[in-house]
């Protein structure tokens, strides 16, 4: 096996285990304080808006000037969109078969389809951040930098330190619900097993098909900004009557962490 093919399954490994390490919270705590949540969740917004464009948009831009006929702003303008059409035809999907489950008869079977369908809907949302961590390992060469590999690093522990409160974001409603804790940990770190899985898919097609190295990054790109503006940051803006600025200040730290940890580890 190719060794950035590799070296993307052991990054994709290590994000998965950050959102366990979220969803165990649950083991410790049964309903967290609203505004740490916001917190955390409004990270995660800040961190994936700034890592679509300094580890993705950017990058993907530039490689399209190298390796494309086409002029770079159409070819990532083009991968965006469809990163943003992909994930919203997921929800589409998600949401269509979230009201066949609540349309039903009441009882545990009703209470059983909303929960898979919240362990689906953040499954969904990690697959393209596995892709994210795939292509990033997937264009260094096959003799790369020390400056490349961290540039790829960069990625890996950005999305790492987002899927903590995501495996969380899983966990909490699931232990509201009324599931054991253990239960809840395991349903919420699994919503991240697709991420090794995406990994190495965007690895394997970025090695063997150059030409596709600036879409597949302005795919996850659009993908990630759906998620964010869509999901993440409306959900971290709920309950603010207490601390209005909780979300609004996660989401800046998040965006100045990811920017901080890219510009100095070598993606810009």
């Amino acid at each position: 096996m190719n060794e950035s093919v590799i070296m993307a399954l052991a990054a994709t490994l290590g994000t998965w285990a950050v959102t366990a390490l979220g969803a165990a919270t649950v083991i410790f705590f049964r309903k967290p304080d609203p505004g740490a949540l916001n917190l955390m969740l409004g990270f995660s917004a800040g961190v994936m808006v700034s890592a679509s464009f300094w580890s993705l948009l950017q990058p993907a831009i530039e490689r399209a000037g190298q390796v494309c006929r086409m002029p770079a702003g159409v070819v990532a303008t083009a991968g965006f969109m469809c990163g943003a059409l992909f994930m919203w035809v997921s929800d589409r999907i998600v949401s269509w078969s979230r009201g066949r489950a609540e349309g039903g008869r009441g009882g545990p079977d009703q209470r059983i389809g909303r929960i898979v369908m919240l362990v689906l809907s953040i499954t969904l949302h990690n697959i393209p951040e596995g892709l994210a961590v795939g292509v990033a390992f997937g264009i260094l060469e096959p003799h790369w930098s020390m400056e490349e590999l961290m540039g790829a690093v960069t990625v890996a522990v950005g999305i790492g330190l987002q899927n903590f409160p995501e495996g969380a974001a899983v966990s909490i409603p699931l232990r509201r619900e009324g599931c054991s804790a253990m239960k809840s940990f395991l349903a919420g770190q699994a919503s991240g097993m697709v991420e090794p899985l995406a990994g190495v898919v965007g690895a394997l097609l970025v090695v063997y098909v150059e030409a596709l190295l600036p879409f597949a990054l302005s795919f996850a790109a659009g993908a990630m900004i759906l998620v964010a503006v869509h999901e993440l940051i409306p959900e971290c803006q709920r309950n603010q009557k207490t601390k209005p600025y909780s979300a609004t200040m996660g989401i800046i730290m998040g965006f100045a962490v990811m920017m901080l940890m890219d510009v100095m580890l070598g993606r810009s």
